[in-house]
């Protein structure tokens, strides 16, 4: 075990918890360099576990990563950050999801700032983090940048995260329209990323989970080119795998402006355990 990982072990064990749903998955993932970048900054990752104490602590856990930095900083940050986040959430010893969300994305935080202020060319990389975990029958998102989770439910999208951008703390003031930000030009502007500076802290979010819902994470190489409606067409139109294919091939049809990745995950059923 390194040692980074090590510190956000400390935690006393908290009380077993009983697996009392299984959520039953399709997943399907896609990622493209785009039209315009010479590489692909951006990481997914999911771990998908049969280990029945695993499945009622940490759950089913997707993650999407969009780096940024000079040359090649961008993917070695992402890279860095989605290991170190899963990791650090699945080895946690608390029972409970917040607990082990947090100290995962502050280790992930400590592993990119600690490279990028001590290995030449890699000053100033950071990267974006949205982690998905279903357990039982909630799921839990650890938010962290720009990049979004979405839920489609009943036919209807809705995004579950909050960008960390310029832009979106002058939507909140109201002081600026969500139309009008959706094309500003500082809207990628970032508030909060992973590495840039020595501490960050996640956005939490809880929600239920139902069977039939789909799940979408995505870099924002996605929504620079869909909107809500285009992206709510598609996953209602198909299934995980075909809509993972037409939402990237959507991106690549309107310019490509940037490396586009998704994730898909359907909730087949809700299984007893």
């Amino acid at each position: 075990m390194d040692e980074i990982t090590a510190e956000y072990l400390a935690p006393e064990l908290e009380a077993e918890i009983e697996l009392r749903v299984i959520p039953r998955v399709t997943v399907a993932a896609k990622t493209d360099l785009g039209r315009v970048r010479e590489n692909n900054e951006d990481k997914y990752e999911f771990f998908i576990t049969e280990d029945r104490d695993r499945l009622a602590r940490r759950g089913l856990v997707f993650v999407v990563c969009d780096g940024m930095g000079g040359h090649d900083a961008g993917q070695i940050a992402s890279e860095l950050a989605c290991k170190t986040f899963l990791d650090v959430y699945l080895g946690h010893p608390s029972s409970l999801p917040d607990p082990a969300l947090r100290d995962a994305v502050k280790a992930a935080n400590r592993t990119v700032y600690d490279v990028s202020t001590t290995v030449p060319g890699r000053r100033g990389m950071g990267t974006t983090l949205s982690a998905l975990c279903l357990i039982q029958d909630r799921a839990h998102i650890a938010q962290v940048g720009d990049s979004r989770v979405y839920r489609l439910r009943d036919g209807v999208l809705a995004c579950l995260t909050r960008d960390h951008t310029w832009v979106d703390e002058v939507v909140t003031s109201g002081m600026m329209s969500r139309e009008d930000a959706e094309v500003h030009p500082y809207r990628h502007m970032l508030t909060r990323a992973i590495g840039t500076e020595q501490v960050v802290v996640a956005e939490l979010f809880d929600y239920d989970l139902l069977a039939g819902d789909t799940y979408l994470l995505c870099s924002d190489g996605l929504t620079n080119h869909l909107d809500k409606v285009g992206i709510e067409t598609i996953l209602c139109d198909r299934a995980p795998a075909d809509a993972a294919w037409e939402l990237v091939n959507a991106a690549l049809r309107d310019g490509g402006s940037d490396n586009c990745t998704v994730v898909v995950v359907r909730v087949d059923a809700l299984e007893t355990a």
